[in-house]
């Protein structure tokens, strides 16, 4: 059955066992007993007697006799020194409690710098705000294999490629230095060292006419004899028999045209063409502004004895470097019918270049002997 009963006591009698008091008897315990709860007729159980507890004995107390110890005396306070008036109150900051506690009180993490350019940096900025620095990654203490440091030598090693590229690109820096070099050579050192030739040159002429050392007649292959005045250029430069080029021109000197098929006349002569060549371009460039001479311009030729002076009549701006007639003594195109003393300047054209050639004419106004003093249109030494 599954329906609650009541339970009966020895009696007859219903219980609750769990409001009802036991039943008489009904505890198990010898120690336990109750006046309500003992069997009628059953007997009392016998007064237990206490056990008495046995006597230890005390020890004995030993008396100690101690000195009295004198205190010492007391150290009299010194006088409070008098203060000094206070003018004014003294304002001590007060600190503001925070609400939190101490302890869990956090620091504060530094505002971002705040943008002050144009809209990208704004832009860049706020796109950097939410992100976290990435930890840098420990390096790595453990040994490596031997395999591993294969890779990683391997992996060090330049490849061929990048080999030969860089390479390539210390021959392409060298070769441009050099370039750089020779171009610094060509234009500003060759200058330099054939105006020094050529002045030397000059001053060496200027001395010896002034002693008389020189003797008039043949002169050899690259001896000075002469000297060129340009006035409108400003060009004063000596003129060395033959047109050599390492001997005469490279030496910053005007060559005149004395060996083989192009033997021209001496400014002496009664008639003839009397033909110069000098460089246009580096080595002393002496003739590189002719083409600025106009007709009317004078040229004086200063020798030992005489001066010399041409006029320029005419020019002809290109020629072939193989038309060897316009030194010729009647040069066709430049306006000279019949013989006479003339002067014939050559150089190259372009400039920078040597693919054609510039001739200029002129023909001779005025020869006087150096007794009688520089001529006019010379300025005075």
């Amino acid at each position: 059955m599954t329906a609650l009963r009541p339970e009966h006591d020895a009696a007859g009698h219903e219980y609750d066992p769990l409001t009802d008091p036991l039943p008489p008897g009904g505890h198990g315990s010898p120690w336990f007993r109750a006046e309500g709860n003992m069997a009628p007729g059953a007997p009392e159980p016998a007064a237990q007697q206490p056990v008495p507890e046995p006597a230890v004995p005390e020890p004995a107390v030993q008396e100690q006799w101690y000195e009295p110890i004198a205190e010492p005396a007391p150290v009299p306070a010194p006088a409070p020194a008098a203060a000094e008036p206070i003018s004014e109150p003294i304002a001590v900051p007060v600190r503001a409690r925070d609400d939190e506690t101490v302890a869990l009180r956090k620091a504060e993490p530094p505002k971002p710098p705040v943008p002050t350019g144009g809209r990208a940096e704004r832009r860049k900025a706020a796109r950097g705000r939410g992100k976290r620095p990435e930890p840098a990654a420990a390096p790595s203490t453990a040994p490596l294999s031997r395999m591993e440091a294969r890779r990683a030598a391997r992996a060090a090693k330049d490849s061929p490629a990048v080999v030969a590229s860089r390479a390539i690109g210390e021959i392409f820096i060298s070769l441009g230095v050099l370039m750089l070099l020779f171009v610094t050579y060509q234009l500003w050192w060759t200058n330099v060292r054939a105006h020094q030739e050529a002045n030397g040159t000059t001053h060496s002429l200027q001395d010896d006419w002034a002693k008389g050392d020189r003797k008039a007649g043949a002169f050899e292959p690259g001896q000075g004899f002469a000297i060129l005045h340009i006035p409108t250029l400003d060009v004063v430069v000596p003129i060395a028999e033959g047109v050599s080029k390492s001997k005469v021109l490279d030496k910053g000197m005007v060559g005149h045209y004395s060996e083989g098929k192009l033997k021209t006349a001496m400014p002496s002569a009664k008639t003839g063409n009397f033909s110069l060549a000098g460089h246009r371009n580096t080595h002393g460039e002496p003739f590189r502004y002719i083409n600025h001479l106009k007709a009317g311009d004078k040229v004086v030729v200063e020798t030992q004895d005489d001066y010399y002076t041409y006029e320029i009549t005419s020019s002809l701006p290109q020629t072939s470097p193989s038309n060897t007639s316009v030194i010729t003594p009647i040069p066709p195109g430049s306006g000279f019918t019949k013989a006479g003393r003339y002067i014939s300047l050559t150089t190259c054209t372009p400039e920078f270049t040597s693919t054609y050639r510039m001739i200029v004419w002129g023909k001779m106004v005025d020869e006087r002997p150096r007794s009688k003093g520089v001529p006019a249109w010379l300025p005075a030494s």
